[in-house]
């Protein structure tokens, strides 16, 4: 099993190039996440505690843990599943108090650091144990705030995007983001059980690159439908009550997507299906699911991905595509010295460790601040109807980032 996880880590690199591993050992076209080169610097230890740093909006942060169960949809990859489940971790507005949220269990921690092949590097303790900045079922901020999903990227849990998550709650959001099951190195659901990553296998098994592109955009598109169930049982379009206890806070009118990775192809499937999304960002992810010819209703769509691989003449040629495509307020960013992981909470925790990947040396504290500056900025401007002129243009603070316009 632990070589099954390497292994389809390795091959979905080779599907797609990115800057987490040499041009010499990429071979072929599209980007979910896996294994980089990780070396560690002198003098770091794995006695290293990790923190989530602290979100930069107005807000304290609480967080609620979702179990969802589509009982109108099989779960894609296995029969033995009777329906599609989801774990979803709700962030929110709130007034700080309690004791602060886990950032995730042993199981997940262990099965993401073999995964990673850190498992020699970093203690599955200390992954489990990072500091987060959300309080468990902290009393909300009254009001009415728009509601963002996210997706994380393949084989990685939903906790990779904690500081993501926390920093647009902070920022006046709410935010549903999503563990899809069997998609995760491992994600624990009610009654201890952890499930692997069934999709991988699948990945890993097909007989060509086609053939694990085909998945892929099964799992894209099985995402988005993903990502409209959790909004249907966020708002009145649920069967029965709504699961969340807070669902009064959302503004069901100002609703954004999210991903990393696959999960950024998700953001932009969802949009393609479901039009109470209103706007969408794609953390260097391959648009597997395309989008489509007519475009996305004159939506607006930021597309923020890495230097090496993202940029006009790279060979993921999906962004171009996706591009051409996008029909409202866009723009494509491209982060110099980045990495597949820069957009994530690895290169910020490995930071704290010491942990470097060579091939992306923007340094983690970096890695973070620039996803949330404009992740952030990206739903106030559509979601909170505020400008933001950090979107508009290159700036000294930022010369990380450049606009792309091919």
């Amino acid at each position: 099993m632990h070589r099954t996880r390497r292994t389809v880590a390795l091959a979905l690199l080779t599907l797609a190039p990115t800057a987490l591993v040499s041009p010499a050992t990429a071979t072929s076209t599209p980007s979910p996440p896996a294994a980089a080169s990780f070396r560690t610097t002198p003098g770091s230890t794995s006695t290293s505690e990790f923190a989530i740093p602290h979100p930069t909006g107005q807000y304290e942060v609480g967080r609620d843990t979702l179990h969802l169960v589509d009982g109108k949809r099989r779960d894609p990859w296995t029969p033995k599943a009777r329906a599609r489940e989801l774990m979803v971790s709700m962030y929110y507005p709130a007034r700080a108090s309690g004791r602060t949220a886990p950032y995730m269990t042993l199981d997940e921690a262990r099965l993401l650091l073999e995964g990673q092949g850190l498992d020699t590097t970093v203690r599955a303790e200390q992954l489990a144990g990072v500091r987060t900045n959300a309080h468990i079922g902290a009393r909300p901020v009254s009001g009415k705030y728009p509601l963002v999903v996210l997706s994380p990227g393949f084989s990685l849990n939903r906790a990779t995007l904690t500081t993501l998550a926390e920093d647009l709650a902070s920022r006046g959001n709410v935010v549903a983001l999503v563990d899809h099951a069997y998609e995760s190195f491992g994600t624990t659901f009610p009654g201890g059980r952890t499930l692997t990553c069934l999709a991988c296998e699948a990945v890993e098994r097909a007989p060509s690159d086609d053939a694990s592109k085909r998945l892929l955009v099964k799992a894209a598109t099985n995402r988005a439908a993903d990502l409209s169930f959790v909004i249907d049982q966020l708002t009145h379009r649920a069967s029965r009550a709504p699961a969340w206890k807070r669902r009064q806070m959302i503004d069901a009118r100002r609703i954004g997507a999210a991903g990393h990775s696959l999960g950024g192809n998700a953001a932009a499937s969802v949009m393609a299906t479901d039009h109470r999304v209103r706007a969408g960002v794609n953390l260097d992810g391959t648009f597997f699911a395309p989008v489509p010819t007519s475009g996305l209703g004159k939506r607006p769509f930021l597309m923020l991905g890495t230097k090496a691989q993202h940029s006009p003449d790279s060979t993921d040629t999906s962004w171009l595509q996706a591009w051409r495509r996008l029909d409202g307020w866009k723009r494509w960013l491209t982060v110099a010295d980045s990495g597949h992981f820069t957009f994530i909470d690895l290169p910020i925790l490995g930071g704290q460790a010491g942990i470097v990947d060579p091939t992306a040396p923007l340094p983690g504290k970096r890695s973070g601040e620039i996803t949330t500056a404009y992740v952030g900025a990206f739903f106030t401007q559509h979601l909170h109807g505020e400008p933001q002129p950090l979107l508009n243009g290159p700036t000294p603070t930022n010369p990380e980032v450049a606009f792309q316009n091919p």
